[in-house]
Formats: C-alpha cells, sequence, structure tokens
C-alpha cells in the first residue's frame, strides 16, 4: 500500500499543472508544490529530525501549515497538529506527552508559545513575523536548495497524532499510520462522490480530523485545497464566488452561520453541487434550509471519530433527517444496550444503546498514544465502543442521538436532547438550540432548553409547539432560557457541559415566564 508521500508524487504525476492550494495571493501547482515541499523536507533534516520525530504545529489553515503536513509525510516525520489557540500550558502538555522536538507557530500563537517552557528547550520555526533572533523561519526553510524529496516512510509508519479535545481529562493522543490516513481519503473520496478536479474550501482546521480528511482527499483527485486560516463568514462567501468551490465539508454550526448571514443571499454560490457535515448531528430546520439554499446533488451525513474515523454515511440526509446512515465503506457497526458487557449485547431495533464500531477497520487507528486505561475502556473484544448513544431503525438506519454522558435521565424516563432540540428547530423564532438536564430535586433532572432567539417568542409559545409537534410529554423542556450565544469549542462543537455550569450570557426574551408547566 501507498505511503501518503508516494501517493503525493503519483498526483503530481497524474496532475502536475492542476491547482493544488490557494492562499490568498499564493497558488501553487501540484508540481510547484512538490518543489517547496522537498525544500522543506531537506530544511527539517539539517535540523537533525529523524523518522518517527514529533512536530508540533500551532497554525491557522495557512498554505504553510499544509506544506508542513505533507513535507512531514515525505520525512517519515509525525505531524502533531494542535489548535492554534493553545496555552503556555497546554503546549507543554503536547510536548511533554509526544516527546516532541520541533515546534512551528505563528502571530496568533506566538506569546504562548514564547510562555511555554518545554517549547523553550526544542526546535522553534516561526511562520510569518513573530521570529525573534533564536527562532528558525519557514521562508528560510522554503528556501532551501534541495532535490525532489523521495518518500522515507512506509505505509505502517505513523503518520500524524491528533489530540481529542479534553473535557475533565487530559486530551489523548490518536496515532494514525501512513496507510490508515490514505485509507480515510479513499473513502471520503467515494462516499462524498468527489469527482476529479474538485475544489473544497479548506476552513475545518488542520488540527481536526475533518481538516485532515479534506486535504488529502483533494490531493487524490487533483483537486484544489483553498485555504481559509479561520471561519469568518464573509471571507468564506467570497472564496465560494471567487474559486467556485464545488464541496463544502463542514460541522452544522458553521452551515448555520453561513446561510444566516446577510451577505448569503447576493452570494453566487450555484458552483457547490456536494454538501457534507459531520462532527455533530444537524437539526431538521437547518438541513431545510441548506436544501432549499443549495439545491445540492449530494448532501452527506458523515459520522465518525479521530480514532477510526468513517462510523457510518447517509448520502440522502435532507430524506430522512436526524439518520446518520449505514455503515461506511470500512466500517461495521452495531448498538449495543448502555452499560453492555460485551459486543453481542444487542439492543432492540428503536432501542437506544452505545454505538460501536469494530476496531479492525482499514481506516482505524490502533490505540491511544499512552492511555492503557483509555485502551482498556474504549477498545474491547476488537470493537471500538464509541461513548455515543443511538438506535438502529427498522431500515437498519442509524440514528445518533448523542453522548452517553449527555443522556438526561428524568423521572427515570432516558432523554435524548437531540431529539428535542431538532423538534425546537422548526420554530421560525428559534435561531439556535441547546438541550441539557440540570439537577432537580424531585426528578433528579430537568429537562432545560437553552434559545437563541431570531424574533420574539415565549417560552410558552416554545411549549406549544413542542406539544403540538407530537413530542412526548416527559421530554417537553420544563425550562427556557434565553441566552446571547450558545457555547461552542474551536471546531463549532456544542459545549453543554458550559451550560450546566451556567456559564453564557444571558438574554432578555420578548415576554415570558421561563417555567411552563
Amino acid at each position: 500500500m501507498f505511503d501518503l508521500g508516494t501517493s503525493f508524487i503519483a498526483s503530481v504525476g497524474r496532475d502536475p499543472n492542476a491547482v493544488a492550494i490557494v492562499d490568498g495571493d499564493v497558488r501553487l501547482t501540484y508540481a510547484a508544490w512538490l518543489k517547496t515541499i522537498s525544500s522543506v523536507v531537506a530544511a527539517l533534516d539539517g535540523l537533525g529530525l529523524s523518522a518517527g520525530d514529533h512536530v508540533v504545529t500551532a497554525l491557522q489553515n495557512r498554505w504553510e501549515a499544509a506544506t508542513l503536513h505533507w513535507a512531514c509525510q515525505f520525512a517519515g516525520l509525525i505531524i502533531t497538529p494542535i489548535n492554534w489557540r493553545a496555552k503556555a500550558d497546554e503546549i507543554d502538555y503536547v510536548i511533554d506527552n509526544a516527546d516532541a522536538k520541533a515546534i512551528v507557530f505563528e502571530e496568533v500563537s506566538v506569546e504562548a508559545v514564547r510562555q511555554s517552557e518545554r517549547a523553550a528547550g526544542i526546535i522553534r520555526i516561526a511562520v510569518g513575523e513573530p521570529a525573534s533572533g533564536s527562532d528558525l523561519t519557514f521562508t528560510k526553510m522554503t528556501e532551501t536548495a534541495a532535490p525532489t524529496a523521495v518518500p522515507r516512510a512506509a505505509a505502517d509508519a505513523t503518520s500524524l497524532m491528533l489530540y481529542t479535545s479534553g473535557t475533565t481529562a487530559k486530551p489523548k493522543g490518536v496515532p494514525r499510520r501512513h496507510r490508515a490516513e490514505r485509507m480515510a481519503a479513499l473513502a471520503h473520496v467515494a462516499q462524498n462522490l468527489y469527482g476529479r478536479g474538485e475544489c473544497t474550501l479548506g476552513v475545518m482546521p488542520l488540527y481536526h480530523t475533518m481538516g485532515v480528511r479534506s486535504l488529502l482527499a483533494m490531493s487524490l483527485i487533483g483537486g484544489t485545497f483553498v485555504c481559509l486560516p479561520r471561519f469568518d463568514i464573509v471571507r468564506a462567501l467570497e472564496l465560494i464566488a471567487a474559486e467556485r468551490i464545488t464541496n463544502l465539508y463542514l460541522v452544522p454550526t458553521l452551515y448555520h452561520d453561513l446561510v444566516h448571514h446577510p451577505r448569503f443571499a447576493g452570494t453566487d454560490v450555484s458552483s457547490v453541487r456536494k454538501l457534507g457535515f459531520a462532527g455533530a448531528p444537524m437539526t431538521d430546520g437547518l438541513l431545510a434550509k441548506l436544501t432549499d439554499a443549495f439545491k445540492p446533488e449530494l448532501f452527506v451525513n458523515h459520522y465518525g471519530s479521530s480514532e477510526i474515523y468513517t462510523f457510518t454515511i447517509n448520502q440522502d440526509a435532507a430524506a430522512k433527517p436526524g439518520s446518520a446512515g449505514k455503515a461506511g465503506l470500512n466500517q461495521h457497526i452495531r448498538v449495543v444496550k448502555l452499560n453492555a458487557a460485551n459486543h453481542d449485547d444487542l439492543a432492540a431495533t428503536d432501542e437506544e444503546g452505545e454505538i460501536i464500531a469494530l476496531a479492525s477497520s482499514d481506516e482505524a487507528f490502533e490505540g491511544y498514544w499512552r492511555r492503557p486505561d483509555a485502551d482498556a475502556k474504549s477498545l474491547r473484544q476488537g470493537w471500538y465502543f464509541t461513548g455515543d448513544t443511538g438506535f438502529m431503525d427498522r431500515d437498519g438506519d442509524l440514528f445518533v442521538t448523542g453522548r452517553a454522558d449527555d443522556m438526561i435521565i428524568t423521572g427515570g424516563e432516558n432523554v435524548s436532547p437531540v431529539e428535542i432540540e431538532s423538534c425546537l428547530s422548526k420554530h421560525p423564532a428559534v435561531g439556535e438550540v441547546a438541550v441539557v438536564g440540570l439537577p432537580d430535586e424531585r426528578w433528579g433532572k430537568i429537562v432545560v432548553a437553552f434559545i437563541v432567539a431570531t424574533a420574539p417568542v415565549t417560552a410558552q409559545e416554545l411549549d406549544q409547539h413542542c406539544r403540538t409537534s407530537g413530542l412526548a410529554n416527559f421530554k417537553r423542556p420544563r425550562r427556557f432560557e434565553f441566552i446571547k450565544a450558545i457555547p461552542k469549542s474551536t471546531v463549532g462543537k456544542l459545549l453543554r457541559r458550559q451550560l450546566v455550569a451556567g456559564d453564557y450570557e444571558p438574554a432578555t426574551p420578548a415576554r415570558s415566564d421561563s417555567h411552563v408547566a
């Protein structure tokens, strides 16, 4: 099987003159990009880095970050990208945990790197302007004279290590091999029906599996990766029109912000024919709005993770709202009973349980970095226990209902936030919604809906909407809180724990008592 460096060489052979990457004034063909990548490989060699060393990056989605990703694949280095917003102590943790030998940073991350004790003891490479006298510069690296790089990593070598976001514990390293990364990219091409020469908006971070997948998938088909360093709605709309973007692969939050922006209606988005989303469920209301706005040929709900990548695929997401579809090309899944002892303790049709996936998938990782405790919890009897809840319907389609930790147990009944969120999203005055369980002396927990309203609305009106929608009585929110913004992670994932902790800014509803009967 190809390693990723060989895969890139093959792409250059097929499409040397196709535009590979765009970032502002930078436009590189595959042939030209290979020359730059080769210079960076030679520069990395000159720094004394060896195959298997970890190179940490704290970069936005810029062409230099993508170039470093590919250079590490050729050199056999393990690229270890982290959030460019990481604090000094978080950088210290990753450098120490990965035994990293180098860190690459830019202006937005320079202060945290300067404050990092561990960064002071390794090679530091500056991208852009933040270099001090002791730092190397990426620009100098690209000027290094070099022959065309020869791939040095085997398909079984480790390609990169992503870190899962930690909530109550430190983030876990997820090492992934070249062959798993390439297989995941091939499956992504097939499952999203990408054709030769596609053009994608490269906005999902390259420290996130969705961003990496977009980068690799474009390389396999001679496609173009258009960099957007951080999500800026106006700039995203400008790039969609100017670069004739053909496909979007985003989290639901970014789609929401895109189609609700005042400039969306006046932007030519006709080139976008394929939509894909992952990272979180999409509400029925947003599915309908996107279908109307883009009229896509393909609308894919992709359910996966950094560890396994693809669990399931639904290639007609709008036709069956909420459905994550069936197992991907390289996967087999099951739903087992909550707290199941083993993988054979299957949940019945329509019964909510935990989603598990076969760990021997060609796309899968093989265990967490130095975390046997996490392996023991998640990898059992050849299966990966996701910690996600869901159920299979009579058609064999999977519905993901949330995280096991997010399940609300109220009066002895299990309630999934996702179903309630989808119901409320259909109300015309609801811009965004998040549902959590809050402690209650009588019920254990009560269902509470946090609403970002786009028009005057009362709690009583929203409660009536839930009643008439057919939502079961015990699932109806007992309280509505109107807030200014839903707390989210840097990649747009809903942070329910902040709502539980009271970490939000209230908004004043037009008129209502927040409690309902």
